[in-house]
């Protein structure tokens, strides 16, 4: 199996300093910095990321279970929001709510539901961020 990398640079101090992010491929360049990351300012940030990578994880592991099951859907889109919140020992991700929606005919919704769960723990990125809670809200279209 291949071995997926990215980069990142920082320059200066925390507040003050600048960085980017990219990854091998390409796909992904951005500029972060503390205003983007703790606040509303321009630019990307890891949580960000890190939401992209989980809502495509998830999305793609909904997609080959309901397949698999005989109920290809037309599309699956996929948000993830990630809690970052400050507490008494610094920043952290508290929590990641991954909102689904998905066009597939022939399905119930317990049936349906059921595969949602499953994508859930079996998306190897849940599982990678299995330390903080993720809820589910996963709708038929």
């Amino acid at each position: 199996m291949p071995v997926r990398r990215a980069n990142a640079e920082w320059k200066g101090d925390l507040t003050s300093g600048t960085g980017t992010l990219s990854t091998e491929s390409g796909a992904v360049q951005g500029r972060y910095s503390f205003s983007s990351r703790f606040e509303e300012g321009e630019g990307t940030n890891p949580e960000e990321l890190i939401g992209a990578a989980h809502a495509g994880c998830f999305s793609m592991a909904l997609a080959a279970g309901l397949s698999r099951s005989g109920h290809t859907p037309d599309s699956v889109e996929t948000e993830a929001s990630v809690h970052l919140t400050k507490g008494d020992a610094g920043f952290s991700i508290t929590r990641i709510d991954l909102n689904t929606v998905v066009h597939v005919e022939g399905i119930d919704d317990a049936t349906f539901q059921e595969h949602a769960e499953a994508a859930k723990k079996g998306c190897p990125v849940s599982g990678a961020l299995s330390a903080i809670e993720i809820r589910l809200e996963a709708r038929l279209a």
